[in-house]
């Protein structure tokens, strides 16, 4: 069986007890990396990044039974994913008792320490440029740039908008470059 099988199969192999343990691992496979990264853009730090993966899995694998298949299954684990990152970016700001512009300076000098982003000084900058901006519109750039995600999808993942969205990812765009032109 090959590790790309389509969602329904899956949704319909975890609910035969039997099957339920494989199809999790083919979810795991299947959607592992993609929220990883999803995550990591938000948080920036690995091992944050891979603490809150295994909750958001945890979650899910908790969740699953009782998933209706009105949405995606992709857009419905995306959607934990985006809650536990502002969760967790909230409780950092409230642990440290600091602004958001503190977590991201913070999150910032991580990321110059960081071997994955420090080979590639555009991505470097791009993200410090991303941590300057407010949440929602880091997520909304993430999710078109980085994810190719369609307004749709946002807007069924953030419960926003979609002309409130590009109108983020406008600002969102707008801001980037601006920092960008001042880094030069």
């Amino acid at each position: 069986m090959s590790n790309q099988v389509d969602d329904a199969e899956l949704l319909q192999m975890f609910q035969d007890e039997k099957t339920r343990n494989q199809a999790f691992n083919l979810l795991l496979k299947k959607y592992q990396q993609k929220i990883y990264w999803h995550i990591r853009r938000m948080v920036i730090d690995h091992d944050d990044a891979d603490d809150l993966v295994q909750d958001v899995f945890v979650k899910i694998w908790k969740s699953l039974p009782g998933f209706r298949s009105d949405a995606q299954l992709y857009t419905w684990m995306y959607r934990i994913a985006t809650n536990e990152c502002i969760t967790f970016l909230n409780r950092k700001k409230l642990k440290n008792n600091v602004s958001f512009d503190d977590v991201s300076h913070e999150l910032s000098e991580s990321l110059t320490d960081s071997s994955y982003f420090d080979g590639d000084k555009v991505q470097s900058k791009l993200q410090k440029a991303l941590l300057t901006l407010p949440e929602k519109q880091k997520l909304v750039f993430n999710m078109k740039y980085y994810d190719e995600m369609k307004y749709e999808e946002m807007s069924e993942i953030l419960g926003t908008s979609v002309g409130a969205l590009k109108s983020s990812f406008h600002l969102a765009v707008k801001k980037i470059e601006a920092y960008l032109l001042s880094e030069d």
